[in-house]
């Protein structure tokens, strides 16, 4: 493996940590102290001066072709807008685990959206690990348990949605990426989601309840806009770069791992029956889908 890949692979498993833990740090954070748009609107607006500051350390051509405005607009949606409205929206609706574990619909998805946007075929493998992941989403979703009174459908639907989504995005982006640096992309996408995030939500940022802030909600805080989204997204779009759309997405199976141990921990959440199957018929479905077929 080379260097170059190695430190790919190291990057997108980062950004897989902070995206899983950010789920924890989001719980904290929403709606106890602030609305979850009014998060977004701190998250997006944050994260796109740090970008462009970056253009001080790092100078570099700052424009864009007038004919890559379209696709630029379009990831922006996929990949900022909906993912993170949602992503928020759902997280403050339902548990870590059920927010950590539905995620990972992205990589499942990955593969339909290939399948219909560039023609790739659609295998056995692919087939049964479709069937397999989106049972696994469904029993997750309409079984509940005496333990599961945090979660709730429609936050679930959520989540899903923001996989959907974000999975577009991966997608939509790589061919940005022959013709740009992975941080000039980042920094033109944030930019055009915040077009979109910002006008929605500023109503509600200035309804946080700063005065409320204690030492762990400024952590979280921190985390999800330092962590989750400049360090995460700078990372992610680096490892399509380097890696793809498949293999970038399909590190997004670690993500659960890390917020079940720190829910579980933190929130005392509690890993049942249902929520381990759940998990394996993902888990399985995300394999198979991502299986080379052996020649």
């Amino acid at each position: 493996m080379s260097n170059d890949r190695l430190k790919a692979h190291i990057a997108v498993l980062t950004g897989n940590f902070f995206f899983g833990i950010s789920v924890v740090a989001v719980k904290y954070l929403t709606p106890s102290v602030m609305p979850p748009l009014a998060l977004n609107v701190l998250r997006v607006s944050i994260a796109l001066s740090l970008f462009w500051l970056m253009l001080l350390f790092k100078p570099s051509k700052a424009t864009i072709r007038k004919k890559d405005i379209p696709l630029f607009i379009l990831c922006a949606a996929t990949g900022i807008a909906i993912n993170q409205i949602l992503f928020i929206q759902g997280t403050s609706m339902t548990s870590a685990i059920h927010a950590a574990l539905l995620s990972l619909g992205t990589p499942i998805a990955i593969t339909a959206i290939a399948a219909w946007l560039l023609k790739e075929k659609i295998t056995l493998n692919k087939t049964t690990g479709l069937i397999l992941g989106i049972s696994g989403a469904t029993i997750l979703i309409l079984i509940k348990t005496t333990t599961d009174k945090d979660s709730n459908m429609l936050g679930d639907i959520f989540i899903i949605i923001n996989a959907i989504s974000y999975a577009f995005y991966l997608v939509l982006v790589q061919p940005l990426m022959a013709n740009y640096k992975p941080e000039h992309v980042i920094r033109w996408v944030f930019l055009f989601g915040a077009f979109m995030i910002v006008p929605l939500g500023f109503n509600d940022a200035l309804t946080i309840q700063w005065e409320m802030f204690l030492w762990y909600h400024w952590l979280s805080l921190i985390f999800v806009v330092i962590g989750s989204t400049f360090l995460a997204y700078l990372f992610m779009v680096y490892g399509v770069d380097k890696l793809g759309a498949t293999i970038t997405g399909t590190y997004i199976y670690t993500q659960p791992v890390f917020a079940t141990i720190t829910s579980m921990i933190l929130f005392n959440e509690k890993l049942t029956f249902i929520k381990i199957l759940s998990a394996i018929l993902i888990f399985v479905g995300v394999y198979l889908v991502n299986k080379k077929k052996q020649v």
